[in-house]
């Protein structure tokens, strides 16, 4: 989709070097960083590690120049509240905005917000000091959801439910104080395939993260530009621009979590059934509400004959055949009631 954030031009042509106008935050030095400077062991590897670099850079902006395009993520002069946790994601996607921001045809405005949930050994100067050497305005929120969380929940229950409604209830308040228009998390195409199926198995419906949607309080707009970007590549990304990551231990060592267990399962999937997770993706902006059960969606009851061909009749499980193959399969004195016009 071409426009104020097209998923090529202006941005595929600009380098990893040049992705913000900012000042290098430490270890930033070099475009890659030191460590992937280091494992270029000849100049034909730095050529190599550049050019791969490069390429990821180009293919995650127009990912995310996609989604916002593709959903209206970003419009004129929004202030953007970009949620920091200190996590590849989060990260990524404050470097990717910056970089858009810098050439998009939109004007916009970016905030970089992190809270401080005092959890025990957090390095609360790490994420201030790279926000000011990135140039990047910030706030840090200070709230001691920590103790609640572990004075409520049972010791060896999982925490994140409670966590992310306190961790919420925080960030919007701070959204108001700051007059964002937008507030940004670092979701990505894996969370929202892993929250389709924690739905399903879990909840009973089909559902999960939309990449633009109105907060649990009304009063904001959430958004998601990292939903058409995988997980490994903001692995490879992170690695490659050496953020100073910072682990959760509130309840990143929690083990058997529904959402870990899912996120075993899809992994499994892409290495024994590559394309599965591709297609499930794409499924979830082709939905067919007559060929599901909800009421809600369709007047079942209204449904009469139309006395004409429907292609999207009766047709859930037929196997998707090109109009050849198929009249070829049931011959020219076609003897079933059904048009022959394949898929």
């Amino acid at each position: 989709m071409n426009g104020p954030f097209p998923g090529t031009t202006p941005f595929a042509h600009t380098s990893l070097a040049s992705s913000t106008g900012a000042a290098a935050a430490p270890g930033h030095s070099s475009p890659f960083g030191a460590a992937a400077v280091a494992a270029s062991a000849t100049p034909g590897d730095h050529r190599k590690a550049t050019f791969e670099a490069n390429k990821l850079q180009k293919r995650l902006r127009r990912l995310v120049g996609q989604a916002i395009g593709d959903f209206g993520l970003i419009e004129p002069h929004d202030r953007v509240m970009v949620c920091l946790s200190g996590g590849k994601d989060s990260y990524a996607l404050l470097d990717v905005l910056l970089s858009l921001k810098d050439r998009a045809a939109v004007p916009f405005e970016i905030v970089a917000v992190n809270l401080d949930q005092k959890q025990p050994g957090f390095p609360a100067d790490v994420l201030p000091a790279y926000l000011a050497a990135r140039g990047v305005a910030f706030r840090i929120a200070e709230q001691d959801t920590y103790s609640v969380v572990k004075r409520v929940i049972p010791e060896g229950a999982t925490m994140c439910s409670l966590c992310s409604r306190l961790r919420r209830g925080v960030l919007y308040r701070v959204a108001g104080e700051i007059g964002a228009t937008k507030i940004a998390l670092g979701h990505h195409r894996d969370d929202l395939l892993a929250t389709f199926f924690l739905n399903l198995f879990f909840g009973g419906k089909l559902k999960t993260m939309p990449p633009r949607l109105v907060s649990d309080d009304g009063r904001h707009v959430v958004i998601r530009p990292l939903a058409y970007v995988r997980e490994r590549d903001l692995v490879r990304y992170a690695a490659l621009r050496e953020f100073p990551l910072i682990p959760c231990t509130l309840c990143g060592s929690q083990d058997n979590l529904q959402r870990r267990q899912v996120g075993e399962m899809l992994r499994d999937w892409e290495k024994r059934f590559p394309g599965r997770l591709d297609s499930i993706f794409n499924a979830l902006a082709h939905v067919v509400p007559t060929h599901l059960l909800d009421r809600q969606l369709h007047d079942f009851a209204s449904v009469r004959p139309t006395h004409r061909p429907e292609p999207d009749g009766d047709l859930a499980f037929d196997v998707e055949l090109p109009t050849a193959d198929l009249g070829a399969l049931l011959g020219e004195d076609n003897p079933f009631p059904v048009a022959v016009s394949g898929a």
